[in-house]
């Protein structure tokens, strides 16, 4: 699926080039390790030394994302900035505007950082969600939970995933109990949707306005983590074009630059209801490295660098698996086995919870869904 050019100048970053990338994580060594194979090299700012991303890049500065000083100097270093996390705090990204293009920008974060204002700016596009009702105060909380009904669950505004920072809402716990539980931090209150599965659709949007999104795929969850995402996902044309349809519709309205995902709710009578935002590539795009013409990762480099998109055709259909915590001790077998397609993210300690890697598996076109 592609989107009409409607964006301003082209800032072209020409390969050879350095991008500056905000955070150390597996998707920014994912990054890094699309970038180089278009000849850029990428300098990785991060808090933490030896990160995943910092030991595949060519340079690397471990500082606070406070420190204006390093922050100065990594910009000059670089060509452009993108990010990998989107809890980069805003100040950091608005900092390094001054200097360098940063894609995406701090308005596009301030509204992914907060659950509230994301809720409200899909709402205000026509488009749907779960019912929800703010949580800053504990009186809110109380007619949030009145007004919602049982069950649903409160989740803090801002930070918080894989199931942190939310508690479900049956009675038997009161809603302003619940609200110090997480920290009496702003919450959102959010009902639970009768949904047959979840799906994502991953979008890039080019500088020039461009985009190109990748099929609608399934994700299937364990412990709040996602577990396995089946591509693409067996739902009816109809469906998967309007996942799609959202997708671009958010980030044409955001005026995106970069890789959007836009997590999604499918109802059983059909309808999709949008559940979260995620500007950076997403944990559910990770089958595209090995199945597709161009990987989210890529695009996400020919997105701020100002190059033409890439194809999001597929060249087979896929099942990623993640490992998690001790799954990872498993890559001797892995290996072994015929057509496993192994990337281990380098992290030095498996706890319970992490994501220390992944595994896709490609199969014959119309059977992923049969998995």
């Amino acid at each position: 699926m592609t989107g009409p050019m409607t964006g301003g100048p082209v800032r072209t970053v020409a390969p050879g080039g350095t991008i500056g990338m905000l955070g150390g994580g597996q998707l920014g060594r994912m990054t890094a390790l699309a970038a180089a194979r278009l000849g850029y090299r990428t300098h990785v700012y991060s808090p933490d030394r030896d990160s995943p991303c910092a030991q595949v890049t060519a340079a690397e500065t471990v500082a606070g994302y406070g420190d204006h000083e390093a922050l100065a100097r990594f910009a000059r270093s670089v060509d452009v900035v993108t990010l990998e996390w989107e809890n980069i705090p805003v100040q950091t990204v608005a900092f390094l505007a001054k200097f360098v293009p940063v894609h995406p920008g701090p308005g596009v974060l301030a509204i992914a950082q907060d659950r509230l204002l994301e809720k409200d700016f899909v709402n205000r596009l026509g488009i749907a969600t779960a019912p929800w009702r703010p949580a800053r105060c504990p009186g809110q909380a109380a007619s949030a939970f009145q007004e919602i009904g049982t069950p649903c669950v409160m989740k803090s505004a801002r930070m918080g995933y894989d199931g942190k920072g939310q508690v479900k809402l049956t009675g038997d716990v009161a809603p302003v109990d619940a609200w110090k539980s997480i920290g009496g931090v702003d919450a959102i209150v959010e009902g639970f949707v009768d949904f047959a599965l979840e799906v994502s659709v991953i979008v890039a949007r080019g500088q020039d306005g461009a985009m190109a999104a990748y099929p609608a795929v399934e994700n299937r969850h364990a412990n709040h983590i996602l577990d396995e995402t089946i591509a693409p996902a067996a739902v009816a044309p109809e469906i998967a074009d309007e996942a799609g349809r959202i997708a671009c519709r958010i980030a044409e309205a955001l005026q995106f630059v970069g890789v959007l995902a836009v997590e999604m709710f499918v109802t059983r009578d059909g309808a999709v209801l949008v559940n979260e935002l995620a500007p950076r590539p997403h944990n559910s795009g990770h089958w595209t490295i090995d199945a597709c013409a161009a990987s989210q990762f890529e695009q996400l480099v020919r997105a701020v660098c100002g190059l033409p998109l890439g194809s999001v055709e597929r060249t087979a259909d896929a099942v990623m698996k993640n490992l998690i915590g001790s799954d990872a001790d498993r890559w001797p077998e892995l290996l072994a086995e015929p057509g496993a397609r192994l990337h281990l993210y380098g992290k030095a300690e498996a706890r319970p919870g992490r994501k220390m890697g992944h595994v896709t598996r490609l199969v014959p076109f119309g059977s992923a869904a049969g998995t």
